[in-house]
């Protein structure tokens, strides 16, 4: 009986006593995933560019818009971050020709005097590569309608005034008709100005 009590004693004891630092098993934390760093760049409009081309007869007039600003939220190593929001004053139309551009802030066209800004504001996008898909709403004499920018991430990179810039290209075509842009003269049967209109961006923007 004694030696059954003295065993039950040391396994008792065996149980209690504190494991030795050998005989902890050591567990490494997972690593934690590094949250996507989402920063807002300012468009620089000095070095960027806001194009269209649309059929005139049967060549093409080019022009551009000169005031406009905007910005670009993204993370540059995860592009599916990406937004984009961007107001142009319309007034700012210059396709080389005064007279011309008087006519396009009329009524006609633009009116700019009661729809000074036209904006896009992206909702979306899709990522394959550099490639980039914006999805987004563009709005136009107080119409707004998507619009889908086909583009292109070119990179990242400091600037020689110690900022960091990131830019992209994109293009678009949309239906002036579709904005409530109707304005046209016949020319022996034929609108004398078409209906869609190319635009291209060419964006450089500065971290803020």
């Amino acid at each position: 009986m004694k030696r059954t009590f003295s065993s039950i004693f040391l396994v008792l004891a065996l149980i209690a006593a504190p494991a030795r630092a050998a005989d902890v098993t050591s567990v490494t934390p997972s690593p934690t995933v590094e949250a996507a760093t989402v920063s807002t760049y300012q468009i620089d409009t000095v070095h960027s560019e806001m194009t269209f081309r649309i059929r005139h007869l049967m060549g093409r007039v080019f022009g551009a818009f000169t005031d406009w600003e905007g910005t670009v939220t993204v993370d540059p190593n995860d592009l599916s971050t990406l937004n984009v929001d961007v107001t142009v004053q319309t007034a700012s139309i210059n396709t080389f020709n005064e007279q011309r551009d008087e006519h396009l802030r009329t009524d006609d066209f633009f009116d700019a005097a009661n729809h000074p800004t036209m904006t896009f504001t992206s909702n979306n996008v899709v990522v394959n590569g550099n490639a980039v898909n914006v999805h987004g709403d563009l709005t136009i004499r107080g119409t707004t309608r998507p619009v889908v920018l086909t583009g292109e991430y070119l990179g990242q990179g400091g600037d020689p005034w110690g900022g960091d810039r990131i830019a992209f290209v994109a293009t678009t075509t949309i239906d002036r008709q579709d904005f409530n842009v109707h304005f046209n003269q016949m020319v022996e049967g034929v609108g004398m100005i078409g209906d869609e209109v190319e635009i291209s961006l060419a964006i450089e923007a500065v971290r803020q």
